[in-house]
């Protein structure tokens, strides 16, 4: 052998000795030697007492999966038991996280690119008591020392595939949010199946999107407090959270009851790494929607009980903020059906709330609680605090100003048919919401009622305290035999109803803003018909007997009846309320007074053609809205219509409601003649009897 090959030969055996050597060390090392050092740079790097208590070894095993020559090169597998990772000094509680064994992985190859790749860690028996002050200070979050500026970064990488863990225990007292949560998890007597959880639908689904769920391997346990309100509730979740691979989804299913509401998902996480992506069957219920808003900071409206199902999908960290998107939802709300699609985005200056909802068929009541006007009872079913008085009509509750400013929003409903009465249909509804900065607008706000429109456009500025508020109201062509299906006599009349108004007020609630009001209101009705049977359908007892008073209990033909009222100040008073009858011209002068709800109204008729008219005094309405007065006043009749007319008081007021005759087809308006006549200042043309 020459002495280059003798070289050549000692220096391969001596490098493969050198191996040997490292790989006896590697192995039979006592890997506990060096658990002091290793605890102690821990605890310098976090500045939280950190030990591993137990056993640390290294096992070198194959990975067979790896294939072809690369599952011959042995994988070192790092196993600690008894691990403790302590609280910042602020804290009462020694421990923040324990461990019962942590094992995991390290693939050697990447090494040499200086990437330290752990496909896996698993972790047995982890428990955590993670803890958040008032003043902001949380448990979880760590302090490290600034680096050097001047220094180069690491090269080095680190990438965890993902995370196993098995039964576990987490606490969470956050005191900035009233929460505290204990949750037990524990593994399942056998795997579910995603499927058996989702249905199949869902699951092809999330198979089309390229990946299948795992099954459900744990079981959850849940209970505490949520923002100051009782919690419980239990779920599954999986055994494998994939950091790595973004787009393996994470089972997830539970049910939780947080005070009234209760909620029931079932779905799917992706990317947890980052809380990328949820994809979740969602169901909500509860007293009312306006509830939601402590738990999830979305403003909503008071409503009846409601229930929804629906698809939500959330993404979590896209550029102008975390989205969520609530597709294809039914539900109801009260007895009132609902459909349709929400968006909320998490954007600045504020979140917003976006879509579309459509109702087949909206029972009015179920809207009642949007302006507080509902019982209370039905008002203590939903959580509201305040009560309306027995002694008041106009709905005292006030509304949450205080929220509109939390969030926007934009949000159109439908109402396809509305329901108030199998006697008084509205045909259907559409509105336009628009929650700005606090400015709350609808516009439009549209019904459909007995073949006519109810057109109105209001806002509400709750950016200023009295709230202010201003509604116009436009209501064109309403049929009276549509109004009144029931009254026989109303059937084959082709009489309607006009009227507008534009109100403005401030105050936080109807009544507030009605009883401050400032405005005008206008109605007129042409060929109708009037009894004491039409007054009881309606409800009204006072109107029923003053009809009894006036014409006893026959129907009566009304040629025209025309209203013009002026407000300031919640007080309306009558500038013109007339009614043309077949019998009698009925004259009402007076005051309704918003502010105290208190009727204070004469009624005063004039008998026409060679009947004698039996009436000889005026009536009178006066007293609370509520339960008010109806009588004969101990004055003889005067010739009030005549007096207008001298004292030229209803010739404006009579111009003003002619722009409200509308033609009806081959029928001549009624009203017309009546109110040209009080135009020009003259009184209609009547005998006294």
């Amino acid at each position: 052998m020459t002495r280059t090959r003798k070289i050549l030969a000692w220096s391969c055996a001596s490098f493969a000795l050198l191996i040997a050597v490292v790989v006896l060390i590697l192995v039979f090392f006592d890997w506990n030697r060096i658990k002091p050092p290793l605890n102690a740079k821990i605890c310098e790097e976090l500045h939280r007492p950190f030990a591993i208590n137990g056993n640390l070894a290294v096992v070198w095993q194959r990975e067979p999966d790896e294939g072809g020559w690369r599952a011959w090169i042995p994988w070192p597998h790092v196993v600690a038991e008894d691990l403790t990772l302590g609280n910042p000094e602020w804290s009462k509680k020694p421990q923040m996280v324990t461990l019962k064994r942590v094992e995991f992985r390290i693939a050697p190859l990447p090494l040499l690119a200086q990437r330290v790749v752990i496909p896996r860690i698993d972790l047995t028996e982890p428990s955590a008591e993670l803890q958040r002050l008032a003043d902001g200070r949380a448990n979880w979050a760590f302090q490290f020392d600034p680096k050097d500026p001047n220094a180069e970064p690491s090269n080095w990488v680190v990438d965890i595939g993902a995370i196993g863990f098995d039964k576990g225990h987490v606490t969470l007292d956050d005191q900035t949010l009233k929460t505290q949560l204990d949750v037990l998890i524990d593994l399942l007597g056998k795997p579910i199946p995603f499927s058996e959880i989702v249905g199949d639908s869902d699951t092809k689904k999330a198979q089309e999107k390229g990946s299948v769920p795992q099954d459900y391997a744990f079981g959850l346990k849940v209970k505490g407090q949520y923002h100051g309100q009782k919690l419980a509730g239990t779920g599954k979740i999986g055994g494998l959270l994939a950091l790595q691979d973004a787009t393996k989804p994470f089972p997830l299913q539970a049910q939780v009851k947080i005070a009234d509401t209760s909620i029931a998902l079932a779905g799917t996480l992706t990317d947890p790494r980052n809380l990328g992506a949820l994809d979740l069957r969602l169901k909500l219920s509860g007293s009312s929607l306006g509830n939601l808003y402590p738990l999830t900071g979305v403003t909503l409206p008071d409503s009846p009980a409601y229930s929804t199902d629906g698809h939500l999908i959330a993404k979590l960290h896209e550029a102008g903020g975390a989205s969520f998107r609530y597709e294809n939802f039914n539900g109801k709300i009260g007895s009132s059906d609902i459909h349709g699609n929400l968006a909320y985005v998490a954007s600045q200056p504020r979140p917003k709330l976006s879509g579309a909802l459509v109702s087949n068929q909206l029972l009015l009541a179920d809207l009642a609680p949007l302006i507080g006007a509902d019982s209370n009872a039905k008002q203590k079913a939903r959580g509201g605090m305040s009560k309306q008085p027995a002694t008041k009509v106009l709905p005292v509750e006030e509304f949450r100003t205080e929220r509109w400013r939390d969030m926007d929003a934009d949000v159109e409903l439908t109402g396809k048919r509305i329901v108030h009465s199998t006697d008084l249909p509205f045909t259907d509804l559409y509105t336009h919401l628009v929650l700005n900065d606090g400015e709350l607008s609808l516009e439009p706000l549209r019904f459909g009622v007995a073949g006519g429109k109810l057109d109105a456009q209001i806002r509400l500025n709750g950016r200023v305290t009295p709230m202010d508020g201003r509604a116009k109201l436009t209501a064109r062509n309403f049929k009276l035999k549509q109004l009144f299906p029931t009254f026989e006599p109303m059937k084959t009349s082709f009489g309607e109803l006009n009227g507008d108004a534009d109100i403005a007020g401030r105050g936080n609630s109807v009544a507030a803003l009605l009883g401050s009001a400032n405005g005008d209101l206008k109605m007129l009705i042409n060929d109708g018909a009037i009894s004491r049977s039409l007054m009881e359908i309606a409800g009204l007892n006072v109107g029923n007997y003053v009809v009894g008073r006036l014409f006893g209990d026959k129907e009566v033909k009304i040629n025209c009846a025309a209203a013009d009222f002026g407000i300031k100040t919640g007080l309306a008073t009558t500038r013109l309320f007339v009614f043309d009858t077949e019998n009698a011209i009925i004259y009402v002068d007076g005051t309704v007074n918003m502010a105290s709800e208190q009727l204070d109204l004469t009624i005063t008729p004039e008998s026409k053609g060679f009947r004698l008219f039996s009436l000889r005094s005026p009536l009178y309405v006066d007293g609370p809205f509520i339960k008010p007065n109806a009588g004969v006043k101990a004055v003889p009749l005067m010739l009030r219509g005549a007096g207008m007319v001298a004292l030229g008081v209803i010739a404006g007021p009579a111009a003003g409601l002619l722009a409200l005759v509308a033609p009806s087809g081959d029928e001549p308006n009624q009203c017309a003649p009546l109110l040209q006549q009080m135009k020009e200042g003259k009184a209609p043309k009547t005998v006294k009897g």
